[in-house]
């Protein structure tokens, strides 16, 4: 049996622009790489839609995943938007991802734990201050590994900072963070310019 979305879906192709993404590609693109709730307003000043426009985009998409059956739903949640793991779908991802640990980390990882190690209660854009590139995705990884974990917001900022867990200790046979070695010897002797540099960026 088939559904007729017409009446549900929204609009394929913004009024003249017909040839670039139409606003379903629009706002499932945005919200495929979003880490937290986007709000309407937001979404709607990034695509210069109208915002009853968006909001409506964003309702039918949600039917639609819910009555599709997806693995993920689209949710409204802390005045924004974001998707999320379908409640049913949760023990298996939960079994991927332990599972997943095991999987050897790889450079990219290990040198963004490292600065999250070294430099906590970090923020994702400091790690990819430091690292010299976007940082987002492998940070998620480390997250959703147990390596590392939220540690509430800067005040300043409001951004997210970042702090390594428990886990991140027992899988490095260490009792505290007192243990990790001194980079000192490691660290180039300009090290405050660099820094220094660091902070005006961000």
């Amino acid at each position: 049996m088939t559904r007729d979305f017409t009446a549900e879906q929204p609009q394929d192709s913004p009024a003249g622009d017909e040839d670039g993404p139409g606003l379903r590609a629009c706002l499932e693109a945005i919200l495929l790489v979003a880490d937290e709730p986007v709000p309407e307003v937001l979404i709607a000043q990034v695509l210069e839609r109208p915002r009853h426009e968006v909001a409506d985009g964003l309702r039918a998409l949600a039917r639609e995943y819910a009555d599709d059956g997806r693995g993920f739903d689209l949710r409204e949640i802390a005045g924004g938007w974001r998707f999320y793991t379908r409640e049913d779908c949760a023990p298996l991802v939960e079994r991927f991802v332990r599972d997943g640990q095991e999987v050897r980390l790889t450079q990219a990882a290990l040198e963004t734990l490292a600065v999250v190690a070294y430099r906590q209660p970090v923020s994702r854009a400091r790690v990819s201050a430091v690292r010299g590139v976007n940082c987002d995705g492998v940070i998620r990884t480390l997250v959703l590994r147990g390596l590392v974990e939220d540690s509430g917001t800067d005040p300043e900022t409001g951004a997210i900072l970042y702090r390594t867990t428990g886990y991140f200790l027992e899988r490095l046979a260490m009792a505290s963070l007192d243990e990790l070695p001194d980079l000192a010897p490691f660290l180039p002797e300009n090290i405050e310019d660099i820094e220094d540099n660091e902070r005006t960026r961000a």
